[in-house]
């Protein structure tokens, strides 16, 4: 079979092409900012929020809040919804529906906050181009999920409409990352907990199948298989 030369007009053809796709993925790549967590404004229809802030700024700021005791990682959440809680001046909250706040030992990590439609920014387009203005984010959104979200240095902005209304997240993905990790390394650990059965003095692996033929009465929880041992248990002989 004879195979045709490319002509120069292809040549060029695929050269503009080469060079169109390439100038894309050079865009895609520079969509996110790089604006850091420090350096982001206290922007009012934030309404006095942002990230960082101590649990005495945060009740600084609304004494009637409410704080729920950290879990085992260090992450607290709480929500206030000032539009249907006469307890909050509405001139301080206009036009906030909900703000949701997460916590992770002591300090603000995740701020959301749901607009009601009277916002002065109705539409998806309008919330992007009014906050960016805001918040100096020079960016280019991507859509994600139904809205546009920025990745920046340390943190994330997710802009959606719901119920009517604009709303807005502001994630520390560092923090996001912290807590993963003491997720992670809790998953781990529980895998290396060993369970002895007081009746029998034998103990199983945490992933032992035959823990489950072991009542709950009679169980007792070690750190690891030396413990077990040294404490005069022997491992099952359905776990070896």
């Amino acid at each position: 079979m004879l195979v045709q030369p490319i002509s120069r007009d292809n040549q060029l053809l695929r050269l503009l092409l080469a060079g169109l796709f390439s100038l894309s993925i050079a865009s895609a790549q520079q969509s996110d900012c790089s604006l850091r967590l420090d350096r982001l404004p206290d922007a009012p229809e934030l309404r006095g929020f942002h990230l960082g802030m101590t649990y005495d700024q945060v009740k600084a700021r609304v004494p009637q809040i409410q704080f729920d005791r950290a879990d085992e990682f260090g992450v607290s959440k709480t929500s206030i919804s000032p539009f249907f809680d006469r307890r909050f001046a509405k001139a301080s909250f206009a036009d906030v529906r909900t703000v949701s706040l997460d916590f992770l030992d002591g300090k603000l990590v995740t701020l959301w906050i749901g607009y009601e439609s009277t916002f002065k920014w109705k539409t998806l387009d309008e919330f992007v181009a009014g906050i960016s203005k805001s918040l100096k984010l020079t960016a280019q959104w991507a859509a994600k999920r139904g809205g546009r979200q920025l990745s920046c240095d340390g943190f994330s902005v997710f802009v959606s409409m719901i119920g009517g209304g604009p709303s807005i997240r502001i994630t520390d993905e560092t923090a996001q990352e912290i807590i993963a990790t003491r997720r992670e390394a809790a998953a781990v650990a529980a895998d290396l907990l060993v369970i002895g059965d007081k009746a029998t003095t034998l103990y199983y692996p945490s992933d032992c199948s035959a823990l489950e033929k072991v009542a709950v009465s009679n169980r007792v929880t070690f750190k690891d298989k030396d413990e077990a041992e040294k404490a005069g248990y022997k491992i099952a002989k359905d776990c070896r």
